[in-house]
């Protein structure tokens, strides 16, 4: 298996509002970056939706070391929530649906193929892949072309 490095970072002007994500992908110093920009969404869809763009974009399967500064992201996985919300049929409580269960959906397909290690970076703390995810992530947000969420439901 390759052993790639996947830096992701998503943004939002306003919450809900204009988001957008950013994603570096690394291989041995080759690097490829992916941003997009949309229309009405929520910062915990983009930081989710960078972790499973990053993802599926890998042509086979491959170890990956994700690094994020979400918190959300970092800790649904390494902390079990992710099961737990699928397990108990997308609900967090017994009266609360979990949220973004399209993207964490997405996401649990592509982690049956790559082996990934989630780990949480400081954001806005000097890291240079985090710095320019969210350069890119901004970038996106202001960017012409800005494209629907089709998940996102402003509730």
């Amino acid at each position: 298996m390759k052993n790639i490095d996947l830096y992701t970072d998503g943004a939002c002007s306003g919450n809900p509002g204009k988001g957008g994500y950013g994603v570096i992908l690394d291989y041995n110093g080759i690097k490829k970056e992916i941003s997009q920009g949309f229309y009405l969404t929520t910062n915990n869809r983009m930081e989710i939706l960078a972790a499973v763009i990053g993802l599926e974009a890998l042509k086979e399967p491959c170890k990956v070391t994700l690094y994020s500064d979400s918190k959300y992201l970092v800790d649904s996985i390494n902390q079990g929530w992710l099961k737990k919300w699928q397990s108990n049929n997308w609900y967090r409580t017994k009266n609360e649906k979990a949220k973004n269960v399209d993207l964490f959906k997405r996401l649990l397909l592509q982690l049956e193929i790559h082996n990934v290690n989630f780990v949480w970076v400081k954001g806005h703390a000097g890291h240079p892949q985090n710095e320019r995810c969210d350069f890119l992530a901004t970038s996106a947000i202001n960017s012409e072309d800005l494209i629907n969420d089709d998940g996102f439901e402003n509730i």
